[in-house]
């Protein structure tokens, strides 16, 4: 299982992903993504999806249109740990790929 990040090791690897805030209230990020329209964020959606089972660490997403809503938390650990730092990394990667705004 992996272990949740706190102190110095959380706000390190916060660090490294400057899109993705802090969720009040819940050991979580979250990020919202905004892509050109509905074909371009679901294809990000399809992408981050084959990534997150690789990693067997799935996101709490939502899509509206063009907009794509994400929180990353490690429910088994009971908040943010590497497993969510890998994926949104993956995840901005493939959005930058994508053009999102």
């Amino acid at each position: 299982m992996a272990e949740k990040l706190t102190g110095k090791d959380r706000a390190d690897a916060l660090a490294t992903i400057p899109g993705w805030k802090p969720v009040d209230g819940r050991n979580a990020i979250h990020r919202t993504f905004r892509f050109s329209g509905f074909n371009a964020a679901f294809g990000f959606m399809t992408r981050s999806a084959l990534a997150a089972e690789k990693l067997n660490h799935h996101p709490e997403w939502s899509n509206v249109y063009r907009t794509v809503e994400v929180t990353l938390t490690t429910h088994d650990a009971g908040g943010l740990t590497e497993l969510d730092i890998k994926l949104a990394r993956r995840m901005d990667k493939f959005a930058e790929e994508t053009g999102a705004e």
